[in-house]
């Protein structure tokens, strides 16, 4: 089992505190009680109501910036840092503000709360945002129409996109009757043809822009079936509006400006397109064209006296070599016949006869080879190489 020091455990616990993120920055409503004012100028003093309290401390800096009358018995608000005070072992709130009770710190308390309500019912979540069109044909307004705001939305849409179609719904943007106002607007437009709806005025007071912390306002923004951009106050202005719409603009003109693509913009987009439409054009064209000369090249090869050509190049080259053919055939022939006309001629008779020599024929054209073929009375034609002798045998 692990042991701790004091110490360390206490620097453990004080750690927990200094992670926790509601605990940095907390507004606490109670009563002072045991105020001290030391002579550091530092202020201590405990807040109460019916159930708890808390210590608290107030540096000399922070003290001295405190405009109200903090006594004994008094309902405050105020502001700071929980954390651990490690050498007594306790908690306390280092504060950096008091408010009255009604004042601006308990307004900003109200922002907080409702902001942290929202939160967890998954107001914000990004997941829930509708995209913004590119190109809105019809742009719906929620603003004062006697208010700087709308002149300044009607400028910038005029300029960027004079075409698009702007639809007034009118509503009081500042006082106690601004939230139902604005619910009834927007409400409006929820049943006409818009693509985009933008809730806008200029800059103020906390108090001036506290119609847009309406709860009621929040849901009904919420609840939008068309995206909407928030342009309330100026840039360093923050409202429960901007945490729940679709986007938030930092003024009306920059939300006029997040709906509209600007025309001067599109302009050169479509120049730049021009020309890398004909550039791709003046591509395709030269690719096709080449390969169209190569196809009527190739073509020129394939038409009908082209090919009676090319054949009748091939039959005369065949009939060329049919005639080569034939002729070494022929003489070939023609040798082996001369050959065998000279083996005739040797072997021929008639030769034989005229170097003396003769043949004896009976009267069946039969040749006489021996004298036992012939007999007494027979007769006989002997054939010289030059004429015939008729004889008849004695004996």
């Amino acid at each position: 089992m692990k042991t701790y020091a004091v110490r360390e455990i206490t620097e453990y616990i004080k750690d927990l505190f200094d992670a926790d993120r509601t605990l940095g920055s907390v507004w606490v409503q109670g009563e002072v009680s045991r105020l001290t004012r030391a002579r550091s100028g530092h202020w201590y003093f405990t807040i109460k109501d019916a159930h708890a309290q808390l210590s608290c401390v107030m540096f000399r800096s922070a003290a001295s910036r405190v405009s109200i009358d903090v006594s004994p018995g008094a309902e405050i608000l105020v502001h700071g840092k929980v954390g651990v005070y490690v050498a007594r072992g306790e908690y306390q709130l280092v504060a950096d503000m008091v408010e009255a009770v009604g004042g601006i710190g308990d307004l900003h308390r109200q922002f907080e709360d409702l902001k942290r309500k929202l939160d967890a019912e998954g107001l914000f979540d990004g997941e829930r945002k509708q995209a913004i069109p590119s190109f809105p044909k019809r742009i719906g307004v929620v603003t004062s129409p006697t208010a700087a705001a709308w002149q300044d939305i009607q400028t910038v849409l005029s300029r960027r996109m004079p075409l698009v179609e702007v639809l007034l719904s009118p509503s009081l943007v500042q006082g106690s009757e601004a939230p139902a106002q604005i619910v009834r607007a927007l409400q409006r437009l929820y049943r006409r043809d818009v693509d985009v709806i933008l809730l806008a005025r200029g800059g103020g007071s906390l108090e001036d822009l506290w119609c847009f912390n309406d709860e009621a306002v929040a849901r009904t923004v919420a609840a939008s079936p068309i995206p909407v951009i928030s342009g309330v106050g100026h840039e360093i202005d923050f409202t429960i509006v901007d945490f729940v719409v679709d986007l938030r603009a930092p003024t009306p003109s920059a939300a006029a400006e997040q709906a509209t693509p600007n025309r001067d913009d599109l302009l050169q987009d479509i120049d730049r397109l021009r020309m890398r439409l004909a550039q791709e054009l003046g591509d395709a064209i030269g690719l096709h064209s080449r390969e169209l000369a190569n196809l009527q090249g190739r073509l020129r090869w394939l038409t009908p006296s082209k090919r009676i050509e090319a054949d009748s190049r091939g039959l005369a080259d065949l009939r060329g070599r049919q005639e080569r053919a034939i002729s070494s055939t022929l003489a070939r022939l023609h040798e082996r016949l001369s050959s065998r006309e000279r083996a005739l001629d040797t072997a021929n008779p008639l030769h034989i006869l005229g170097r003396g020599y003769a043949l004896v024929i009976d009267e069946r054209g039969e040749i006489i080879r021996r004298a036992a073929q012939v007999s007494a009375g027979q007769r006989l034609d002997i054939q010289l190489a030059d004429d015939t002798i008729k004889v008849k045998v004695d004996e």
